[in-house]
């Protein structure tokens, strides 16, 4: 190596000779990496698909989709009746409500105190045991890191019960029990989950997406692969009209005004005047929501629900013809339905053949110009695109997205995406000439899905009302429902004939068909050629998707490929249950095996309710920390300490 070539590297070992400015001090880090490396590697949970069901999900999160009930049956099951180990997890589930339950029912005493915390701290042991201390000492609630160390660290054997009653004497006198017990349970809820995995689809029919990004935001190791639903409210936060009148279509098609107002504070104010004014006479009869949540805090009558969802949705068709007309390089022609509307008649040809609409009163279209917004319109569209660009916690939430977000992650030999890899009906990965001025080549597998990651990033960060930030905006509408969408997967979304037409009515034209991927991610040959374009091993690699819901009850199967992939999409959205029969699944991969859980719907009272876990690949040997894609960072900071450590000693680098 030269001496040029070496200058960078001198550099960056000066820079590192700050954090370890002596031998002792080098050399000691790295014995403690060579002791981390031989740890067992923690466990990563993976979801998909939880469209705002902010219940079931905090559920499944805080119970670590059942596991940490069986890890208390696992050490109490010969010394505490059922009931009472079932009590023990709820309490770490939700430890400052069962506190207060417990106060409110004058049931909370020394005892009950000197017990609960005793058993906490067997169970905390146990989740404790795969991690180095500092590691468990980072994952405590602050305030109470030296007494739990303490506890949790007990080397005498022969005097640690008398050292246990003693603390939690301390505890007791000094009035902190209650707090000092959350915190355990805090503890214990986040050492059970080592890494969290979100695969897509957090909004949209589900009550509360903003409490359940409230809740992924407390996660220090948490990865999001971006779903069609989520570009959808991160190109609204960016300002793309056409997906804000789709978030808000959505929300009211659900009921879901708590999101809307309460969660993100959106001014939904002007939308229910003009809706009410424009059809007041109007029973919207095609257009009333489904109601499968209770609103909290807003609860709007649902006939001007209905007023107000058909209000938005007429505008959201002239917004998306608009686009559509502006960037014929989507090649989306056959959707451009709304301007080709006979209004006058109330009638739509497609493919030669005339239907009637099944609604006729759109007194905001002009016949001669269906797509132009009128004034009333247009100004609601100003004021909502204002709200959305103001509303801090939207934006907080989208920057979230955007800094933990990804069209896709490769982590511990498996690759995470929400939808597909674009593919030819032989197998072979499809190119796709994207609509972007510097991207004239079309690319393939992640080569695309890299390219598209820059223009959603580009789509907000960009330089604003930019010609390269306008196109990639607009390109975020696509990406929710264009053809060639990696997140979307469709011919086509089926919108206006659903709603216009009806979807019986419309027939095969209100079809959506799913692209070649979803017939061939059964192939073992198929998936291993996509593991291995990322770079990843085609025989022990997973893919791990959501997307399309797993109809469970058919008896299909999460797990395709022969194990190389699984699609964890079982419907936690309460709008699938029906369907799928059950509430989703949770992908659970620990230094042992790959477990999958399938849970059963949560009504939101019965606490008692545990997922069917069943081993779907059980590894040769424990899998440790050496291992992992963490590992091998630690391989090359090891290295690097070396190199550290050779300077320090032929005096390249003095010790400070």
């Amino acid at each position: 190596m030269t001496n040029d070539n070496r200058k960078p590297d001198m550099r960056y070992l000066e820079l590192l000779s700050r954090d370890y400015p002596t031998i002792e001090s080098a050399a000691s880090e790295m014995i403690n990496i060579a002791a981390m490396r031989s740890l067992p590697k923690g466990t990563e949970y993976f979801f998909s698909d939880l469209h705002g069901e902010y219940a079931s999900f905090l559920r499944l999160l805080r119970s670590a989709s059942g596991m940490i009930k069986s890890k208390i049956d696992l050490i109490f099951e010969k010394s505490i009746p059922s009931s009472e180990r079932t009590r023990l997890a709820i309490l770490i589930y939700y430890p400052e409500r069962e506190i207060k339950e417990l106060k409110q029912g004058g049931r909370l005493d020394d005892e009950w105190r000197s017990i609960t915390i005793y058993r906490l701290i067997q169970v905390c042991e146990s989740v404790s045991a795969k991690y180095t201390r500092a590691d468990v000492r980072s994952k405590m609630p602050p305030g109470f890191e030296y007494i739990l160390d303490e506890l949790l660290n007990v080397t005498d054997d022969i005097n640690r019960e008398y050292y246990y009653s003693e603390i939690i004497d301390s505890i007791l006198a000094t009035g902190i029990a209650e707090e000092f017990i959350i915190a355990v349970c805090d503890t214990i809820r986040s050492l059970t989950i080592d890494r969290l995995h979100i695969i897509g689809d957090i909004f949209d029919r589900g009550p509360r997406a903003d409490k359940i990004l409230d809740e992924l935001m407390t996660f220090r190791h948490i990865d999001i692969e971006w779903g069609n639903h989520d570009i959808s409210w991160m190109g609204a936060a960016a300002g793309n009209t056409a997906l804000i009148a789709n978030v808000i279509r959505i929300a009211l098609g659900y009921n879901s005004y708590d999101v809307l107002e309460d969660g993100y504070g959106l001014n939904l104010r002007p939308l229910s005047v003009l809706a009410a004014e424009i059809y007041e006479d109007d029973p919207c009869t095609h257009f009333y929501p489904h109601t499968l949540d209770d609103v909290v805090y807003d609860n709007v009558d649902l006939s001007l629900t209905a007023k107000m969802h058909k209000a938005i949705a007429v505008i959201q068709f002239k917004l998306e013809g608009q686009l559509l007309r502006e960037h014929p390089e989507y090649r989306m022609d056959d959707r451009r339905l709304f301007e080709k509307t006979d209004f006058r008649r109330g009638v739509i040809s497609i493919d030669g053949v005339e239907y009637p609409l099944r609604d006729t009163n759109f007194p905001t279209v002009d016949p001669d110009d269906p797509l132009k917004l009128s004034e009333e319109e247009a100004e609601l569209v100003r004021i909502l695109q204002s709200s959305f660009h103001h509303s801090q916690k939207l934006n907080t939430h989208v920057k979230f997205l955007f800094a933990r977000g990804s069209m896709y992650k490769c982590c511990n030999g498996n690759l995470l995406y929400h939808g597909c890899i674009p593919m030819n009906e032989d197998g072979t990965l499809r190119d796709i000439r994207l609509p972007f001025s510097d991207t004239p080549a079309p690319l393939h597998g992640k080569a695309l899905l890299d390219r598209i990651g820059k223009a959603v990033n580009r789509a907000y960060f960009g330089v604003w009302e930019s010609a390269e930030q306008k196109e990639a905006l607009d390109y975020l509408w696509y990406l929710w429902c264009g053809p060639d969408s990696p997140l979307y997967g469709k011919n086509k979304m089926a919108f206006f004939e659903r709603t216009l037409i009806g979807k019986k009515a419309a027939g095969v034209h209100a079809e959506e068909r799913y692209e070649p991927y979803y017939h061939l991610n059964n192939s073992e040959e198929v998936c291993g050629r996509i593991l291995a374009e990322f770079g990843l091993c085609p025989t022990a690699g997973h893919i791990i998707n959501g997307h399309v819901p797993v109809i469970a009850c058919d008896g299909e199967s999460p797990i395709k490929a022969g194990g190389r992939l699984f699609v964890i999409d079982g419907g936690i959205s309460k709008a699938y249950q029906i369907k799928t029969g059950i509430a989703g699944y949770t992908l659970i991969y620990d230094s042992h095996s790959l477990r999958l859980a399938q849970h059963k719907p949560y009504d939101g009272q019965d606490e008692t309710i545990t997922p069917d876990v069943s081993i779907v690949e059980k590894m040769d040997r424990r899998v440790n920390i050496a291992d992992t894609d963490y590992g091998a960072e630690l391989d090359l900071r090891l290295a690097e300490l070396r190199c550290l450590l050779d300077c320090y000693r032929d005096g390249s680098i003095l010790e400070k």
